[in-house]
């Protein structure tokens, strides 16, 4: 009883007090203000309060580990990394949280996306004192936060004012921010400064964990392959894909949470739907289109249900189709990872209704056809 109370304590404080913008320097902070005229609605006041205190440690702190590592870590250079694509609720964090137990490759931890600008010199302080703040579980599935766990990469680029996520921050304002989902049409300066942010953030995390390869996962990615290839033209990418019926019903309860932790506004009223399907569309347009940019054998696909049946065979033959070192390595750790999440529970949903049901299909229906997926067939969908 202890513990939910701890919880529910922890989830209130999550919706309206902590934030999970807190990598933001006061120049940037000043500047997403200034960006939507200071339009913060008055429940969020205590939050853009915190955001203001932390905006400015994280300027003190961010000079001073500029000015101690920058020298080392601008030098570094990024070894191919390795990118896991996917549509949310498609199966990318599963992947990733089982790919990141080979302990040759280095991945973003929560702590380290969230403060790009700090985490060499606070993450020691972190891993102390604030996992006792994270909920036992994320609040849209079972899957366990923390200041240490596996973290999407897109975080990082908030701090260039130019990211998707800022969608939920502002959502009166989302349109602004949903060209940053492929960044097609996009002004050349603003491509820049969030091609910026990540090449900074990966040239200190290759640098943190002395030039181990990385492996990194953000679904918005999956739209983004020139532009990744532009940066890191030796990347590897891994796109799980999984039934359209499965995703677009388990992103209608992801999208229900929305991003409590980011939010400055009370969210308007909105077609959750015609988001969801646009979104997806919009992703999947730009991923098919810039595929086939990738060289002969760096991309690996798979089907999510094959991931859940047999997860060793197939990273075993995701290391042997990209060229990945010597899978043997990382066997053991993966069996020990495989071991323990046999209790693991998904969440169940209810059926899709008939109507919206049929608009998935007529409007997704290139990735039933060029996946395999039976249109006629639901008995996957109801789980996430």
């Amino acid at each position: 009883m202890k513990v939910a109370r701890a919880d529910k304590l922890r989830i209130f404080l999550f919706h309206w007090f902590f934030t999970t913008l807190c990598g933001l320097t006061l120049r940037e902070w000043a500047g997403l203000l200034a960006k939507h005229r200071f339009a913060v609605d008055l429940a969020f006041w205590p939050r853009a309060a915190l955001i203001t205190v932390i905006s400015l440690l994280n300027t003190l702190v961010g000079t001073y580990e500029r000015l101690r590592y920058g020298a080392s870590y601008r030098k570094t250079v990024v070894r191919a990394p390795i990118f896991v694509l996917g549509h949310y609720r498609s199966g990318t964090t599963m992947l990733h949280r089982i790919l990141v137990n080979d302990r040759r490759l280095a991945y973003p931890t929560t702590w380290q996306a969230l403060n790009p600008h700090t985490f060499l010199t606070t993450e020691s302080f972190a891993r102390r004192c604030l996992q006792v703040f994270f909920p036992r579980t994320r609040l849209v599935d079972n899957v366990r936060p923390g200041v240490d766990a596996p973290f999407e990469d897109e975080a990082v680029t908030v701090n260039s004012l130019h990211s998707y996520l800022l969608r939920y921050t502002f959502p009166r304002e989302a349109s602004v921010y949903d060209p940053y989902l492929t960044f097609r049409g996009v002004r050349p300066a603003a491509v820049a400064a969030w091609k910026r942010s990540l090449v900074v953030f990966y040239k200190k995390l290759t640098w943190r964990y002395q030039q181990r390869q990385l492996i990194l996962k953000s679904p918005m990615h999956t739209g983004r392959i020139k532009l990744l290839l532009e940066m890191f033209p030796d990347a590897r990418f891994i796109h799980i894909y999984r039934n359209p019926y499965s995703v677009f019903k388990s992103t209608q309860s992801y999208w229900a949470f929305g991003a409590p932790g980011r939010r400055l506004q009370h969210e308007p009223k909105q077609d959750i739907d015609r988001q969801i399907l646009d979104n997806y569309k919009s992703m999947f347009d730009a991923y098919f289109e810039e595929k086939s940019l990738i060289p002969e054998g760096h991309l690996y696909e798979l089907r999510y249900e094959d991931l859940e049946r047999d997860p060793m065979a197939v990273v075993r033959d995701i290391y042997q189709s990209l060229g990945l070192p010597d899978f043997a390595e990382a066997e053991g750790a993966l069996q020990q990872y495989f071991d323990a999440q046999r209790g693991y529970r998904k969440n169940k949903h209810a059926e899709i209704d008939p109507a919206v049901r049929e608009v998935v299909v007529s409007e997704w229906r290139r990735n039933f056809e060029t996946w395999g997926y039976d249109t006629e067939e639901e008995r996957r969908y109801a789980h996430a």
